[in-house]
């Protein structure tokens, strides 16, 4: 089957709904570098999206079944990564602005293992590119550094795997298993 890629706007309100409900379990909506105050998770992601001036996640089909998420923004607008002190320390010397980040990615179960994954980050990158981004980075999960297989909701910031396939490449490591890895845009005009 064909995997597209779209924005996520509030008119995919419905397919996005889809995506993270079909995951089973407790979701956390893509709010866990945001911290949304208040309101429930779902609510602070439908928010953010409808209020937004420029979408902030990317959803996958394949066919026409919405079968994966991704969030890629501005990477200090992502308190919980802004803030985090191995990743300061990582960027204390990074001059690449503007910067952004592919925080997240909710792949429905019947979709793992199909390369939605990877389409997704792909498509992150021309996202990116077109906002004028001079680079995309991501905090994936090194899996072959893990002494088990990881469950799915531990990788949900993705795989090294995945990264290294949609062509990013590793910059440095907040700890064993976990590279910042990135991807260097042509900066569209």
């Amino acid at each position: 089957m064909r995997i597209t890629v779209h924005p996520a706007t509030a008119q995919r309100w419905d397919d996005i709904v889809a995506v993270f409900a079909g995951r089973g379990g407790s979701t956390c909506w893509c709010q866990r570098f945001r911290r949304p105050g208040g309101t429930d998770r779902s609510t602070a992601l439908r928010d953010e999206i409808e209020r937004a001036d420029a979408p902030v996640g990317l959803i996958a089909y394949v066919g026409d079944e919405p079968a994966g998420w991704s969030r890629v923004v501005m990477r200090t607008s992502l308190l919980g990564i802004a803030e985090n002190r191995a990743l300061q320390r990582l960027y204390a010397q990074d001059n690449a602005d503007p910067a952004w980040w592919i925080s997240c990615f909710a792949v429905r179960r019947a979709h793992r293992g199909g390369g939605v994954g990877v389409s997704l980050l792909r498509a992150a990158t021309q996202f990116a590119n077109r906002q004028g981004a001079a680079v995309l980075d991501g905090h994936p999960v090194d899996v072959d550094r893990l002494s088990a297989r990881p469950s799915p909701a531990a990788v949900f910031t993705g795989t090294m795997s995945m990264f290294t396939a949609a062509g990013f490449h590793e910059i440095g490591r907040t700890y064993p298993s976990r590279p910042v890895m990135r991807h260097l845009l042509e900066r569209a005009g």
